[in-house]
């Protein structure tokens, strides 16, 4: 597989918002799940379980789940393991989005070396799509074989512009619109934006209607009091309106502690997917609940979708 070219992409306004697309990657092979777009019939989630203590619950069946939409049972149609070794497993796509603006000079060093050691952590992935932006966005993806590109494009890196980070998760969500089985974004930066043609409200839309699992490493310590707890909250509701998670590492000594979290929280993620009964093609957004039929369990997944559109004659 060849790298796609560095791309230097601004958003165009459209639905929500369309995006120039991503060269598409990514290898057969396997069986994949149909991926979650607007015109889809089955709507996959990715969902993660806890026992009251936080321990991760990786042993489960489809039984073992009930999903409501809009408080109406639905019939699990699709279910696979987070295990990378069981079979019939969905093709995981990886994408690392680095910020690279001048707020993140401080960081960057921290951030290049946090971003390369999880990489060579995580091997599951079929490609990573690599976004680096400041003022402009930058996309080029990259097949497994590619590993050592990827790192050096990575240590070429330097801060400079200004921050346009709704832009590049935007950008990254239509490019993996494209792709079938499951997707991970790992973003890394500081939450301030300065340069987005995004808005915040339309971003969130994008996530929501988006099948991807958002993780993110918020990089605070060297922003200033008055913009750190603002910054903290928009980094956090990012990941949870996905279902991901968000932390926010004080040292690189930390990140063995957060990545183990996070790889096992991606190996023992489960993929659920189902047709739902409610065929109207509104565009409206529908709530849907996935519970574990045990009620010692917590489930985190996210917490809807947008219907199809069809305009009515």
């Amino acid at each position: 597989m060849k790298a796609a070219t560095p791309q230097l992409t601004r958003p165009v306004f459209v639905f929500f918002v369309s995006f120039v697309s991503l060269s598409s990657g990514a290898a057969g092979g396997r069986q994949q799940v149909p991926a979650f777009r607007t015109s889809v019939d089955l709507v996959n989630l990715s969902v993660t379980v806890t026992d009251r203590k936080g321990g991760l619950v990786g042993d489960l069946t489809a039984d073992d789940f009930e999903i409501y939409e809009e408080g109406k049972k639905q019939t699990i149609r699709y279910f696979a393991p987070g295990d990378p070794e069981a079979p019939n497993q969905p093709e995981m796509h990886l994408g690392l989005l680095l910020d690279v603006s001048e707020s993140m000079g401080e960081d960057l060093s921290f951030t290049k070396t946090a971003s390369i050691k999880f990489l060579n952590m995580l091997t599951d992935a079929v490609d990573i799509t690599l976004v680096d932006f400041d003022t402009e966005v930058r996309t080029a993806r990259y097949g497994q074989k590619e590993f050592a590109r990827v790192i050096e494009r990575i240590r070429q890196q330097k801060a400079r512009g200004s921050t346009a980070l709704y832009d590049a998760i935007g950008t990254y969500l239509d490019g993996a619109a494209s792709q079938d089985g499951r997707k991970i974004m790992l973003v890394y930066t500081d939450g301030g934006d300065t340069r987005s043609s995004i808005l915040w409200h339309e971003l969130l839309d994008l996530l929501k209607a988006s099948d991807v699992t958002l993780y993110a490493i918020g990089q605070l310590e060297h922003q200033s009091a008055s913009t750190k707890l603002q910054q903290r909250m928009t980094i956090q509701q990012m990941a949870d309106v996905t279902g991901g998670q968000a932390f926010f590492p004080t040292s690189v000594k930390e990140l063995d502690r957060v990545y183990e979290k996070v790889l096992a929280e991606i190996r023992a993620q489960y993929t659920l997917g189902y047709q739902s009964t409610n065929e109207k093609t509104d565009g409206a957004w529908r709530k849907v609940e996935v519970k574990a039929v045990r009620k010692d369990l917590r489930v985190r997944a996210r917490r809807g979708y947008f219907a199809a559109y069809k305009k009515q004659p």
